[in-house]
């Protein structure tokens, strides 16, 4: 069941996506050569912590971190480790979100460090883009298919592969809710968009190929089959009758 927020909902899912962004960019500010993704998760928790707000991926489905962060061919959910380090060149994509008075923030981004490949360069700037693409297509009387088709259309168009098996979804008093939101389709298909649905649109695009390898030792991290690199961008959006909102901008500098 799709659930459709009241007006003073989606003022609960504003603190939460401002307190989500405003982490994520915290965190992102936060990079450095050489420090841990373990050192990296604990700067993000802390920062959700001191604002009144708990880490929602903490402990979901026993999910040890409150971030994933996932590195060059990592795609996402990977587990932040006291013996990953952050090296010059790598995109590191951090995955966070934060749960105060009952409702969830979710978001994502891709971060280069330091002296990137021009490839990375271009697969951050293209999937960014089509995470753009598909906000443009979240309005009222839309279907879910024309945000998909969005994002599809404008990342294949660079030869990039879209992931397939991991889709976005609605956000609200649970992390995940309905609908599904694929980043790939027909336009003029699935649930259609009205004002109230808050979802999270999040492309997770690879360099080279869709499929994804989800059999890593430690239960969570997926890579890449083909071994190239990964991005992954998310914002969590609410659907109004004048257009989409971003409810996951920071606003810290």
């Amino acid at each position: 069941m799709i659930s459709v927020k009241s007006k003073s909902e989606l003022e609960k899912m504003r603190l939460a996506g401002k307190i989500s962004a405003n982490a994520l960019h915290y965190g992102g500010q936060s990079i450095r050569v050489g420090m841990s993704t373990y050192e990296l998760d604990k700067i993000i928790h802390d920062y959700i912590v001191k604002n009144g707000a708990k880490p929602n991926f903490l402990g979901y489905g026993g999910f040890p971190g409150s971030a994933c962060i996932s590195i060059n061919n990592k795609v996402i959910h990977g587990i932040p480790s006291k013996h990953e380090f952050i090296k010059d060149g790598d995109i590191v994509s951090i995955d966070t979100g934060a749960v105060i008075d009952g409702f969830n923030g979710d978001n994502a981004y891709t971060f280069a460090v330091g002296n990137v490949s021009e490839e990375a360069k271009q697969l951050l700037r293209v999937t960014e883009e089509a995470l753009y693409k598909g906000i443009e297509q979240a309005v009222v009387g839309n279907r879910v298919g024309d945000i998909s088709h969005a994002v599809e259309e404008h990342v294949t168009s660079y030869g990039y592969g879209v992931v397939k098996k991991y889709v976005g979804h609605g956000v609200g008093t649970k992390l995940h809710e309905s609908p599904e939101i694929p980043n790939f389709g027909k336009p003029g298909r699935g649930p259609r968009l009205v004002a109230g649905m808050t979802i999270a649109i999040e492309p997770m695009i690879n360099a080279v190929g869709e499929e994804v390898l989800d059999n890593f030792p430690d239960g969570w991290t997926v890579l890449t089959k083909s071994g190239s690199l990964s991005a992954h961008f998310e914002h969590t959006v609410a659907i109004t009758s004048d257009g989409p909102v971003i409810l996951t901008k920071p606003t810290i500098i």
